[in-house]
């Protein structure tokens, strides 16, 4: 699920290979995005809210013209289904993940694939951009994390030391820090420019599948299938 930045609008991704819609107020359906023909699991609005991107097990993935409901690109090129969807923040490129092993960068007015990340040995789980731009960071099921230039497409970086699949990978607000979540029940905390791990956050009980940084960048939040979620500060 994704708000739109005026959080008036509520969109949804669907099994059934939809995606919907919803008034934020009424909670009535505004409409129902169809033409992928699996199921649609990745959404996010651009920072502008008048573009939607959904990525979907079709291996494909479609940018939506928000007012008219209409799919302005359907973006082709990846052999796997996709894992993740992002905008950059002044909407000018989409970064997609797949279990094809590759992360690609798309043009969004275009729907041109401009760049493909490869480096990965496994499945990509996890893509984001960092908040100016210029930094995508790469969580993989090979265990690792990269970190690529947005503007060169060249690998910064890579971060070793988990002992297993790394589900969920972001940067902190201020951009020098990564967070990532893995199923060897650790998260861990990376410096951005050097690729070291600067601190290794134990105490779950079984796979974290989610974490995420407060918008001060001073506050860690993780999810675990050991039911728990856990505050770090």
């Amino acid at each position: 699920m994704a708000f739109n930045p005026q959080s008036t609008l509520v969109a949804t991704g669907s099994m059934d290979a939809t995606a919907k819609l919803w008034d934020v107020e009424t909670g009535e359906e505004v409409a129902t995005l169809t033409g992928h023909t699996a199921e649609v699991l990745f959404l996010c609005f651009n920072t502008v809210g008048n573009q939607l991107v959904t990525g979907s097990f079709d291996h494909t993935v479609a940018i939506w013209d928000v007012a008219s409901r209409r799919r302005v690109h359907t973006l082709i090129g990846h052999t796997g289904e996709i894992s993740n969807v992002q905008f950059n923040w002044d909407c000018s490129l989409i970064v997609t993940a797949s279990i094809d092993k590759t992360c690609k960068m798309w043009e969004a007015v275009s729907g041109k694939c401009v760049a493909t990340l490869v480096g990965h040995k496994e499945e990509v789980l996890d893509v984001c951009f960092d908040l100016r731009g210029q930094l995508i960071a790469s969580a993989s099921a090979d265990g690792t994390a990269r970190v690529f230039s947005a503007t060169t497409h060249q690998c910064l970086a890579t971060l070793e030391g988990h002992d297993g699949e790394i589900s969920k990978i972001c940067f902190s607000p201020q951009g020098n820090r990564i967070l990532t979540a893995s199923s060897d029940k650790t998260a861990r905390l990376w410096d951005v420019q050097t690729g070291v791990c600067l601190q290794v956050l134990e105490g779950h009980t079984d796979e974290i599948f989610s974490c995420v940084f407060n918008y001060e960048g001073d506050t860690i939040i993780t999810g675990s299938k050991d039911n728990t979620c856990r505050i770090w500060c």
